[in-house]
């Protein structure tokens, strides 16, 4: 089934090109998604179409207002929907690839863009029925959130891609980060192209994918190997790595001093 994603924000003019650039436009064409982009302001009722008012108890900035968002959110979402709108917000739960594969479970999806110092909390204990955030930075909207939750999730429809297995082999969806790609020229200014990628042999070159993945995130992000599926050969890689390393590293200095 296809996906459709309803995104409600102040400045809709801001997805224009995202929508019609690459993944996002092919999914797009090739019927895997849809995608309708919903003006909070034009369910405003007043005559200058006011999404925003002062904080009551004082501080800097606006809020947006709670009617219009949820009058867009009750006209867009059928009522007794299970679709979920999520809110961008900084202080949603922090959106990795685990919840970019959960996302897109869902037939319909609905992203609701904050902006100014946030929304009244009666839209979110009204209609709000998730919060996601995309990093632990504030950002002045929640448009750039939304194309990259967009973004994540569309890649993981089927098809989309167009090899089946790529998102599996994507950095994060294993738990690890991807290992260095090559490609043509075999040599470039002196460098070379690893000699098992050339080699043809599809298991030894799975091994040494395998490995190099291990490598990077120990070296760039090992706090994700608390928590990945290893297996007793991940295992015995890691500890051959280690060793490398140990071996690489110059001997401490006879003083005692640290390196």
């Amino acid at each position: 089934m296809p996906m459709h994603v309803d995104i409600l924000t102040l400045f809709p003019e801001m997805f224009r090109g995202p929508l019609t650039e690459s993944i996002l436009k092919r999914a797009q064409e090739m019927g895997a998604l849809s995608v309708a982009l919903h003006n909070i302001r034009n369910y405003a009722t007043d005559r200058h179409r006011t999404t925003d008012d002062a904080p009551y108890g004082g501080g800097g900035g606006m809020i947006m207002k709670v009617e219009p968002i949820v009058a867009a959110a009750e006209d867009i979402i059928p009522r007794g929907s299970s679709s979920p709108m999520i809110l961008l917000s900084a202080q949603g739960r922090v959106f990795n690839q685990q919840i970019a594969a959960e996302l897109a479970q869902h037939e319909r999806i609905a992203l609701l863009c904050g902006h100014y110092e946030g929304i009244d909390e009666r839209a979110i204990e009204l209609v709000v029925t998730d919060e996601i955030s995309i990093g632990d930075y504030v950002l002045t909207g929640g448009e750039l959130a939304a194309m990259v939750v967009l973004d994540a999730v569309v890649r993981l429809l089927p098809g989309v891609l167009g090899d089946p297995d790529a998102p599996g082999k994507d950095s994060h969806a294993t738990g690890l980060l991807e290992g260095p790609h090559y490609t043509r020229p075999p040599e470039f200014r002196g460098l070379r192209v690893p000699d098992i990628l050339l080699s043809g042999h599809e298991a030894n070159i799975a091994r040494w994918r395998r490995k190099e993945s291990l490598r990077r995130t120990w070296q760039r992000r090992p706090d994700l190997l608390l928590t990945a599926p290893l297996s007793e050969a991940d295992r015995a890689t890691l500890f051959e790595l280690a060793q490398e390393e140990a071996e690489r590293r110059p001997e401490k200095r006879s003083s005692g001093e640290p390196e």
